[in-house]
């Protein structure tokens, strides 16, 4: 099973001039996406969550393509779903938590999906 950190080679500069690091968020939706509630505690899902965050808020930083309905659609899906009162208290429960990171997860990789074809950086 790959980890988070587990490859970091590929990046694909930024307008802002912070490389996107494709793999990294490849590697972190990927761990993310394969977890299984039934063997998955709050501590693991609470330890995957907020980098899963950072990467979705770093692609929505890009310009993907504001003119285009499909891509504003995901950053008004996104913007929905990081609106801290959609978040998950810590009082709330795991499949609640686990939800959300899922959602973050799937989010993420539809993002970087439309970043890398639009950016020419290859296929996520």
């Amino acid at each position: 099973m790959k980890t988070e950190t587990s490859r970091f080679e590929v990046t694909a500069p930024t307008e802002g001039g912070v490389p996107i690091d494709i793999e990294l968020i490849q590697d972190s939706t990927d761990v993310a996406l394969s977890a299984r509630l039934g063997t998955s505690t709050r501590a693991d899902i609470d330890a995957k969550t907020p980098a899963l965050i950072g990467h979705l808020q770093l692609l929505l930083g890009e310009e993907l393509g504001a003119d285009d309905e499909l891509v504003m659609q995901q950053f008004r899906k996104a913007y929905s779903l990081l609106d801290l009162k959609n978040r998950p208290s810590a009082e709330a429960p795991t499949f609640t938590a686990y939800f959300f990171m899922r959602e973050v997860a799937d989010l993420t990789r539809r993002l970087l999906w439309i970043y890398t074809q639009r950016s020419g950086t290859g296929a996520a």
